[in-house]
């Protein structure tokens, strides 16, 4: 796997690095061990990076409207 990485921009206008931490592809085996799915379950890094790219759901929602920033020891609503 390669280490080239770029960047792109989801539908909310996130900037998202193309790497494996941000793949629909990777998942994480009972040890916490980060895998790619589309290379036969090879372990990786978070900055590896090949051609089957794919940006994860979690990424393609990040910037999407209804989350609210809270204060760490209150919980209290500070932005929406």
């Amino acid at each position: 796997m390669a280490t080239i990485i770029r960047n792109v921009r989801n539908n909310y206008g996130i900037k998202v690095r193309k790497c494996c931490l941000s793949c629909a592809f990777k998942d994480y085996l009972a040890d916490g061990t980060r895998i790619c799915t589309q290379h036969d379950n090879q372990e990786v890094s978070g900055r590896d990076k090949c051609k089957k790219w794919v940006m994860s759901d979690g990424m393609k929602n990040a910037g999407r409207s209804g989350g609210a920033v809270r204060e760490r020891d209150t919980k209290e609503i500070i932005l929406h």
